[in-house]
């Protein structure tokens, strides 16, 4: 039977005794109600006229008897007969319309008859003693013991009709209880078989449904019955069956996919290391094993936490990680073989699309380790190269700028408007030069590892204000003003200051040269939990999106922007060299036409953090 007919057929069940109830508690309220009726309509009515008749019939009599005996004045007495014979008439005839019970009627003629015996004799004028003893004084207590039978009659009457009346309440309640009885246990029947009924195989459903998702496909339906849940049943088996068969095939798949994955990890001439999202290394390569010096067998399945306390290495590759920072890459020098060699660093996030929650979250991380060291070799090569050009045009240049200086004075000879403007103009080039060849050399002595960086505790404010003391006499010509708005309480950096003092020179320096006349730069800072960041603000013609990166490379300047000319392109490229020699980072914030920021961020100073200057 189908579940919906069942619970059809509970509710017409239930429905069916309620209304047998109410029908027949509503026929025995109308019988009860009939039953009153009776009496106070028929039985109580003929009690009050017989009263008045027995009212009237005693007055009747007693002023006949005073009439007789006592000498009253026989006008009133007469006139009281007359009265009380129509008031005993009136009630006798209404009497006569309401019999109801079995020998009332013939008992109402026989009082109706007496009474007119009775009356006929009542009225006439004079009667003796005798007559009144033998005749009035009979017919008198005839009609008052026939009087009497009619109410006794009709008492009698009362009486039965109200033990009837209880009889069918007393019946009533009975069977009203035995109903409400039988409707109780229909109802109780119901909810205890028909929920159970339903609630019996959804759970067998959830079971199954919990089970499927640990992947255990045996716990199958029943599907015997005719009911809707045998057809579920037989849908989600099927259902089942399925994915088996696609959790099957899709685990070949995959464990294909990761065979091949983890033999081209293998076989990957880069160190590669793969973290779950709590961080716990869940594969390594061989090159990466051989750097850091461990088995696989002790480095996968083990938390980076527990690995750092025991390989420095290590502790370095996850460094970024731990501070939240993933975006830059950094080249490691390592020694392999007695044999300097140089690895770029770069850490990937796997993020990954969560369905259930309608979010993207973050699955775990990559870090590679890629052999730069042609790279590097080619590059230090390059740096060799402008070191040495840098250094042979050092000396010309400084010769051609002292000759320059002795045209300019008179004792050599005297010069015309045109060639001093020739002299100033070769002046101001030499100059260019010689700042050029500086950077120059700059640029060649950070690629060597030749500037050593004296990275300690250092006070942000003090760095600004050192910095503020250089600029301010570049500020007067273009009457600019810098605005300085420091943070109370910043916390100290691990920063060189020296350094670190250049770099924000630098961005000052730009700042005024872009920046239009009567304008003002801003120099604020931030503190943050990890970083203290240091931020330029002038609102000159602003950078394109597009070169934000670009600014920052060696020998580029942005094309179209007249303002741009004259520099050699390497001061940002030597700022991010300072500035992420120290572990820190600089990029800017601009867009055309709306001025540019240029930010700088150091890391915060731990007591017992140490710098080593091999990490960049």
């Amino acid at each position: 039977m189908k579940l919906k007919t069942k619970i059809t057929l509970g509710y017409l069940t239930i429905l069916v005794v309620l209304l047998a109830i109410g029908v027949y508690s509503v026929i025995n309220v109308n019988k009860l109600d009939n039953a009153a009726s009776n009496i106070l309509k028929d039985n109580l009515y003929t009690l009050q006229l017989g009263k008045r008749m027995i009212s009237s019939l005693d007055k009747m009599q007693a002023a006949k008897q005073q009439l007789l005996f006592s000498g009253v004045t026989p006008d009133v007495n007469t006139a009281i007969i007359r009265e009380n014979v129509k008031v005993f008439e009136e009630n006798l005839r209404k009497e006569q319309g309401n019999i109801t019970e079995p020998g009332e009627g013939e008992l109402v003629e026989d009082i109706a008859e007496g009474f007119q015996n009775y009356s006929a004799l009542l009225l006439k004028g004079s009667l003796d003693e005798s007559v009144y003893y033998i005749e009035l004084l009979p017919r008198y207590r005839l009609l008052r013991d026939q009087l009497d039978q009619m109410l006794n009659m009709n008492m009698d009457a009362m009486i039965a009709k109200s033990d009837r009346a209880q009889q069918i309440a007393q019946q009533t309640r009975v069977y009203t209880l035995i109903a409400l009885t039988v409707a109780m246990l229909l109802t109780l029947g119901f909810l205890l078989t028909v929920p159970a009924a339903i609630t019996k195989p959804i759970n067998r459903i959830v079971d199954s449904i919990q089970a499927a998702s640990r992947k255990d496909f045996t716990q199958q339906l029943s599907t015997k019955g005719g009911d809707e849940f045998s057809r579920v049943a037989k849908v989600y088996n099927s259902m089942l069956k399925k994915l088996k068969e696609f959790e099957f095939s899709n685990l070949n798949e995959l464990l294909m996919e990761k065979k091949r994955i983890e033999l081209l990890v293998q076989n990957l001439d880069e160190g590669i290391l793969l973290l779950d999202y709590n961080l716990l290394v869940i594969e390594a390569n061989p090159v990466a094993c051989d750097l850091l010096g461990l088995e696989r067998k002790k480095l996968v399945g083990r938390q980076s936490q527990e690995l750092e306390n025991e390989n420095d290495l290590y502790r370095e590759l996850v460094k970024d990680i731990m501070i939240g920072r993933t975006a830059d890459d950094h080249v490691l020098t390592l020694t392999v073989d007695g044999e300097e060699v140089f690895y770029r660093k770069s850490i990937l996030e796997i993020v990954a699309y969560n369905e259930l929650k309608e979010q993207r979250e973050l699955s775990g991380y990559v870090i590679s380790l890629r052999n730069v060291s042609d790279f590097k070799r080619l590059d230090q090569a390059k740096s060799n190269f402008l070191a040495t050009v840098s250094h042979e045009l050092k000396t010309p240049l400084a010769s051609i700028g002292y000759s320059l200086k002795l045209l300019e004075d008179e004792r050599v000879g005297e010069t015309n408007a045109e060639q001093r403007n020739l002299i100033k103009t070769l002046k101001q080039e030499t100059s260019r030069l010689q700042k050029m060849v500086g950077e120059l050399i700059d640029v060649s002595r950070l690629e060597s590892g030749k500037i050593q960086l004296n990275v300690q505790q250092a006070n942000v404010a003090d760095i600004i204000h050192y910095a503020e003391e250089v600029i301010n006499l570049q500020l007067l010509p273009k009457q600019l003003r810098l605005e300085v708005l420091i943070e109370n309480h910043l916390t100290d950096v691990l920063a060189d200051v020296e350094k670190t003092t250049w770099v924000l020179v630098n961005l000052l320096s730009n700042a005024v040269r872009y920046s239009p006349e009567g304008d003002v730069i801003t120099i604020s800072t931030e503190d943050k939990e990890h970083e203290v960041l240091i931020k330029v603000r002038d609102n000159g013609p602003g950078i394109d999106l597009s070169n934000h990166d670009k600014i920052f490379h060696k020998f580029v300047q942005i094309p179209g922007k007249e303002q741009y000319k004259g520099g050699s392109g390497l001061g940002l490229s030597i700022s991010q060299e300072f500035i992420q020699s120290q572990s820190g980072n600089i990029w800017v914030e601009s867009e055309l036409g709306g001025g540019s920021t240029f930010m700088i961020s150091l890391p915060v100073y731990v007591a017992a953090q140490r710098w080593d200057s091999r990490r960049s």
